[in-house]
């Protein structure tokens, strides 16, 4: 059983995972999702219960000092997942996908959600890429038009961002979407000038979930695994930073954390005000002193 952070007292613990301990999971999705009914649901909390010796052999807290701090953007940046949803939907009910039958939630999250367009192309046109990246291409138009209207930021996105600037850490964003796209989320959200890197899947040999965009990411930033950590919502993504060998923090934003233990997070938080998250960096900040103007 992979390792999971967890916070017990004033400490962060793990599970250990030679334990083989017993995970039981009560999750609810609660709250509206980006277009009324049918719309894509939030993950708004989960429960979990763990029966297990417990140490402190989180990978998180072997970053120390932390050096870098790796991104994902839709989904993880900012909650955009509802409104792919709703363009999906929309349009592939308009071209008589699926007999007509509007797509739902679980054909989204299982098919659609984290992956890179020319694998979507493939998986929704299976006898006919082109037309599937040509659809894929519309797709991402109608996308921008509407988000320039209804991005909103992770609930504590900019406070994490402060907390890494002011520690003078590298950051990258690492995304599967088109450069367009991400370039733009990026600067609706204020961040243009935070990354220091944008690495897409489509310019390396492998999108997510292989390891090459997160590779690269470390060879741009000049920077070791041993002390990079990365951000994630999807499935996919997660098991990018994963096979990377990268400490990988999932975000349920949307996706359902049964769902993206699957792909073996060091740790699972709601958004990045959770509790959880911030025990950890407390504990990294024993070794990752604040940059002052002086220095």
């Amino acid at each position: 059983m992979q390792n999971l952070c967890q916070q017990l007292g004033s400490g962060v613990w793990c599970i250990n995972k030679e334990a083989s301990p017993i995970l039981n999971y009560n999750h609810q999705r609660v709250g509206g999702g980006g277009g009324g009914e049918g719309g894509l649901q939030k993950t708004d909390h989960y429960k979990m219960t763990v029966s297990s010796s417990l140490d402190r052999n989180c990978p998180l807290l072997k970053l120390a000092p932390l050096e870098a701090v790796l991104f994902d953007i839709d989904g993880t940046l900012c909650d955009t997942d509802p409104l792919h949803f709703d363009a999906f939907r929309e349009m592939l009910q308009e071209i008589g996908f699926n007999g007509g039958v509007p797509i739902d939630e679980e054909f989204f999250v299982k098919n659609i959600a984290g992956r890179h367009n020319e694998d979507i192309a493939s998986i929704l046109f299976p006898d006919d890429h082109e037309r599937g990246v040509k659809f894929l291409d519309d797709k991402e138009a109608m996308f921008r038009r509407i988000v320039k209207e209804k991005i909103e930021p992770v609930k504590g996105l900019h406070k994490l961002t402060k907390w890494i600037e002011d520690r003078g850490l590298k950051r990258a964003a690492v995304t599967n979407a088109p450069r367009e796209n991400a370039e733009l989320m990026i600067s609706l959200l204020g961040l243009s000038d935070f990354f220091q890197a944008l690495i897409l899947g489509s310019d390396c040999e492998h999108a997510k979930p292989f390891p090459d965009p997160y590779l690269k990411a470390l060879e741009i930033l000049n920077v070791s695994k041993e002390h990079t950590c990365v951000f994630e919502d999807s499935v996919s993504g997660i098991k990018a930073g994963v096979a990377a060998g990268l400490p990988t923090v999932g975000l349920t934003t949307r996706n359902p954390a049964e769902l993206l233990m699957e792909a073996k997070p060091a740790l699972l938080i709601k958004d990045y005000e959770d509790a959880k998250l911030w025990t950890v960096l407390d504990e990294l900040d024993k070794t990752t002193p604040v940059k002052t103007g002086a220095e």
